[in-house]
This record gives structure tokens, C-alpha cells and sequence, in this order.
């Protein structure tokens, strides 16, 4: 009799937390693992509420099928899919355990910070420089930046319903749920949607 395969690690371990102005949130995120690697991705409709909501839902399936894309061609394919709604700001990451390297690129104010698990002089913190601009309305020409990775490292995103300064109040020691936990009740303005996913990079599997 064949022994069943041990359950594949992921590359990556997530979590999230978010609040919604009114009943429905116009903020969402998507996490889509690959067999090489993993992608991120956290999207902010313009306003708030209904309007905004179906706009980011538009992006979810595009998100989805086309995960292994490069982050450049999948926000092209989340702009058309926009088209016809009020539009979202976006920033994605793909995290590849072939090449332990993470890629990134965002439009609009969605934040996101790297944080690193043992920064030294060749890999220090790094935050993301997203081009002004709306998914589905005006996309700007793509800033898309690569960093090599190592086990522990750490990716923070952040709508701007989450103060700027949230950097501040990241412990690298709590898991990546308790991390976007904390940061919600910290630093939530409360005048907008909220929502923060925190991704670790966990190696390549063995």
C-alpha cells in the first residue's frame, strides 16, 4: 500500500483583519497560492461602501485566474476589468520560492512595507512607491521592484483607512494574524473601510 504524501508546506503564512464603515467594505484582499510561489494582493475601491465593494469584486476572479502572471500584466487585466466600475487603487506581491525573491508593484495609496527578519546591510527594510493613478479609470506606468526574501521575512498591507504610521506598531515576534489584528485596533481611523494582510515568506517547500 502507498503511503498518502505528506501535506505540501506553503510558501507563505497570512492573515487579516478588517472593519467596514457601513455594512458592506469596500476593501478586500485576495491570496492565492501556486505550486511555486504565492501571491498578495489588497484592493481599496473608491469611497466606501456598495459601489466600492462591487468594484473591487470585479478584480477578484481576474485575481484568481491569472495569479502566476507577472504583477504588471495582472493589474492590466484587473484595469480592464474595472472599466465600467467607480475604480480601485491596488498594490500586489508575488512571492517565488524558485528564486526566494518577492516582486511588487501598486497604484494608489495602498501601503505596504517589507519587513525583514534579520535586516543587515544587504537587505534592509524596504516600503513600497506605488504611481498615483485608478485602477479602471487612469493606470499609470508600473513601478515593479524585486528583493530577494528569506524565511521570516514579512509583507504588510494597508488601505488608507489604516494610519500611515503603522509601521510603527509591527512586532515581528507575534504571528501574522495577531500582527494584523493589533494594527486594526491601532491604528484604524475610522472614517473609512479599514484592512491590513500581513503575509510571512516561509521558504521554498521542501
Amino acid at each position: 500500500m502507498t503511503a498518502p504524501l505528506a501535506p505540501r508546506r506553503p510558501v507563505i503564512e497570512w492573515g487579516w483583519a478588517g472593519r467596514a464603515l457601513e455594512h458592506i467594505s469596500g476593501d478586500m484582499h485576495a491570496v492565492v497560492e501556486c505550486e511555486h510561489g504565492a501571491l498578495v494582493a489588497l484592493l481599496d475601491g473608491l469611497g466606501h461602501g456598495p459601489e466600492a465593494a462591487k468594484a473591487v469584486s470585479a478584480a477578484m476572479p481576474v485575481i484568481e485566474a491569472h495569479a502566476g502572471a507577472s504583477v504588471a500584466d495582472l493589474v492590466q487585466r484587473c484595469h480592464d476589468a474595472l472599466r465600467k466600475t467607480r475604480g480601485a487603487v491596488m498594490s500586489v506581491a508575488w512571492f517565488d520560492a524558485r528564486d526566494a525573491s518577492m516582486t511588487w508593484t501598486g497604484v494608489g495609496n495602498v501601503d505596504s512595507l517589507l519587513i525583514r527578519a534579520a535586516p543587515n546591510a544587504s537587505s534592509s527594510d524596504e516600503a513600497i512607491a506605488t504611481r498615483g493613478g485608478v485602477v479602471g479609470y487612469r493606470l499609470p506606468p508600473l513601478r515593479v521592484e524585486r528583493y530577494p526574501v528569506t524565511p521570516g521575512d514579512t509583507l504588510v498591507m494597508a488601505t488608507d483607512g489604516i494610519q500611515s504610521t503603522f509601521g510603527k506598531g509591527i512586532v515581528m515576534q507575534f504571528g501574522v494574524q495577531a500582527i494584523a489584528e493589533s494594527l486594526l485596533t491601532k491604528y484604524a481611523k475610522g472614517t473609512d473601510d479599514a484592512h491590513v494582510v500581513v503575509a510571512r515568506y516561509m521558504g521554498a517547500p521542501p
